[in-house]
């Protein structure tokens, strides 16, 4: 299945490569800003497949001495590096599409509605193709396709009207849409991959609420110095202090069990006497080390 799925993207990216190339000579041959935008777009895609390929095998390797967490960091540096390219690619053409409206500058119709109408076709096997079961990868590869028809499609209808009504402006304004469209897309993944290169704790966890849950484990007085990050994509870690007067190998299991339920693979406890004082400044990061904030009971 997984070598089946790397040539599906392999091939991906051979053919967005080779379609990018198909719009910059369509762009530069119609004098469409339009479709040049739709070629730094799908010249962006081949990139982030052909990034994600290489990644994607990098980081399916297992954890080693050199990299102790695995290599799923790559996938995501990887990812990040494709989306800069693309934002400045896309600011650059916006750029150029906004100084045309001004300028006015004819396209070739005809020839747009060639290339456009050559565009779909390619782009609607290439979507029949990526269909079905796959990778998350390969899964993004179908979604790209399926959006390149749609932006074909845009620029085939507008092509038509400016073939019969001479409104040569909408060739720009649609290469504002595919710069914006580009834009939006791109900077919500560098937001992701940045925050989580820099440690973020991880969507849908936060420290309170794991604390919470902890506390809730019998025997458990306290928890506090709790991390937790993401190494990749469903790929999370946690390290915390817990106080307790219990068995503490039985009480690590119930705190490892607990966080595997919520999609923390990687747990690393470390058991504190009460009263113990912990080697780190950091030590209470989270309000109320105590759990329930109740007192600790003397034993007879």
């Amino acid at each position: 299945m997984q070598v089946k799925t790397e040539r599906n993207i392999f091939a991906a990216f051979i053919l967005n490569l080779c379609f990018s190339l198909f719009e910059f000579i369509g762009g530069a041959f119609t004098g469409s800003v339009a479709i040049m935008s739709d070629a730094v777009h799908d010249l962006g895609d081949a990139l982030g497949i052909g990034v994600s390929w290489i990644f994607e095998r990098k980081s399916k390797k297992q954890p080693d001495e050199t990299y102790s967490f695995g290599y799923g960091r790559y996938s995501v540096i990887g990812g990040a590096v494709t989306t800069l390219i693309l934002l400045v690619g896309s600011a650059v053409l916006t750029v150029a599409a906004v100084k045309r409206i001004f300028v006015g500058a004819q396209v070739k119709s005809g020839a747009m509605i060639v290339f456009a109408v050559i565009g779909i076709g390619v782009n609607a096997v290439a979507a029949w193709v990526t269909r079905g079961e796959g990778s998350l990868n390969q899964k993004a590869v179908n979604l790209h396709m399926l959006e390149d028809v749609l932006g074909w499609a845009v620029v085939l209808v507008g092509a038509v009207v400016i073939k019969f009504t001479g409104l040569y402006i909408i060739d720009p304004l649609m290469s504002i849409g595919v710069g914006v469209f580009i834009f939006i897309h791109g900077a919500e993944n560098l937001k992701q991959a940045v925050g989580l290169l820099a440690e973020r704790v991880p969507d849908g966890f936060d420290s309170e609420s794991i604390r919470a849950q902890l506390c809730a484990v019998e025997g458990v007085q306290g928890v506090h110095h709790i991390h937790v990050w993401s190494i990749g994509e469903n790929q999370n870690c946690a390290t915390m202090h817990v106080v307790t007067q219990c068995d503490t190998a039985k009480i690590k299991n119930l705190i490892r069990h607990k966080l595997e339920e919520v999609g923390i693979s990687h747990v690393t406890v470390e058991t504190e006497m009460p009263g113990e004082a912990c080697g780190a400044v950091s030590c209470a990061p989270w309000r109320g080390e105590k759990c329930g904030g109740h007192h600790h009971h003397h034993h007879h």
